[in-house]
């Protein structure tokens, strides 16, 4: 898992990034971090220098201190990008096809920054990309529309869709033989604590990897004044969730469990007190077993955490049919039934 910095001006970033790429399954993750966001103690007394983009000026550990703080990750390593080498590498695969999403007018003086592009399915070069990736809002102070997300929350978005489509374009097997100037490009823009040696091991992996397979978001929250200043505050039991879904517990898709061959013909399902006791450690695991048995018609259910077990049980209490028993078998995916003492509630789940 990696903290993927792209540096900009007045040693100031516009983007902060989690990023995850897991060889063996071909999986790879991108969770946009806003550059405003919130990473004090108090929001009466907060300051500008409590957004995490004034973080980056101390250096790149500390920004990977406060992302594993805000995301409850374990982070080892960061890679800070100069726009430069985002540049180089756009070029040197001969520019990036993309869907520039409104017309992008923009100018600073002082940051040398011009930004002047149309609408529209084009070609990028090295500098184009750059204003695509950097862009905000207007001269005129217009922005991105709200459906697609204002301000920063459509940067980051756009900026995701551009790292979707420069990794498709990228990782064609024409751009094989190109490796060894990537490498080149990257020691020579790209500060980060991984050796490059371990880079070059995960290359014949890389080349494999389909773009379809890259998950993106951005870090589940919302704007508001702190103290008088415009912050990016995370929501965080969603944030919690979407870490999970996304890093910790990726496989963990949502799927339909065929039950047709479970005749619960004449079960109230809904007398059914159902509690289950998540010991398996993911959020995400226990909200999807959960919406699983409400689908199923189980409606009545309570849930708490409990300490870490291997396997789930289903534990019944109260003289539950047989068919019903089979069915939530199914549904938990367990074999593992056994018979506990009379309670408030009819069925205990114990997920593993």
């Amino acid at each position: 898992i990696y903290a993927v910095l792209l540096g900009q001006s007045q040693n100031l970033t516009d983007t902060i990034m989690v990023a995850e790429y897991d060889p063996q399954k071909q999986q790879a993750s991108i969770l946009s971090i806003p550059r405003d966001t919130f990473i004090g103690n108090n929001k009466n007394t907060a300051t500008p220098w409590d957004k995490i983009n004034a973080v980056y000026q101390t250096g790149p550990e500390n920004v990977l201190k406060e992302i594993n703080e805000l995301t409850g990750l374990d982070i080892k390593y960061y890679i800070k990008v100069d726009t430069e080498a985002f540049k180089a590498l756009v070029e040197a695969i001969g520019g990036v096809t993309f869907d520039v999403p409104i017309d992008m007018k923009y100018t600073d003086k002082k940051q040398g920054l011009y930004i002047n592009l149309k609408a529209g399915v084009q070609k990028l070069d090295g500098d184009k990309a750059e204003q695509v990736v950097r862009f905000r809002h207007n001269s005129d102070g217009s922005t991105y529309p709200a459906e697609y997300g204002i301000e920063d929350i459509g940067r980051m978005k756009t900026q995701r869709n551009f790292l979707k489509a420069l990794a498709k374009q990228t990782l064609k097997i024409e751009n094989i033989f190109k490796i060894n100037e990537f490498i080149d490009i990257a020691k020579k823009y790209v500060e980060t604590n991984i050796s490059f040696d371990v880079i070059k091991d995960y290359v014949p992996y890389i080349a494999e990897f389909n773009s379809d397979n890259l998950r993106t978001e951005h870090l589940p929250g919302q704007s508001e004044k702190c103290n008088g200043w415009w912050m990016y505050t995370a929501n965080e039991s969603k944030t919690a969730k979407l870490i999970d879904k996304m890093f910790l517990n990726p496989e963990l898709q949502d799927e339909e469990i065929d039950t047709s061959s479970v005749d619960t013909t004449g079960i109230d399902k809904e007398k059914i007190k159902i509690e289950i006791l998540n010991g398996s450690g993911s959020s995400v695991k226990l909200e999807r077993i959960e919406n699983r048995l409400k689908k199923a018609g189980y409606t009545d259910i309570t849930t708490e955490e409990t300490s870490n077990v291997d396997n789930s049980v289903i534990i019944n209490r109260g003289d539950v049919e047989n068919s019903a028993i089979e069915e939530l078998k199914l549904l938990v995916q367990t074999q593992t039934v056994s018979v506990g003492e009379s309670t408030d509630v009819n069925i205990t789940i114990i997920l593993g």
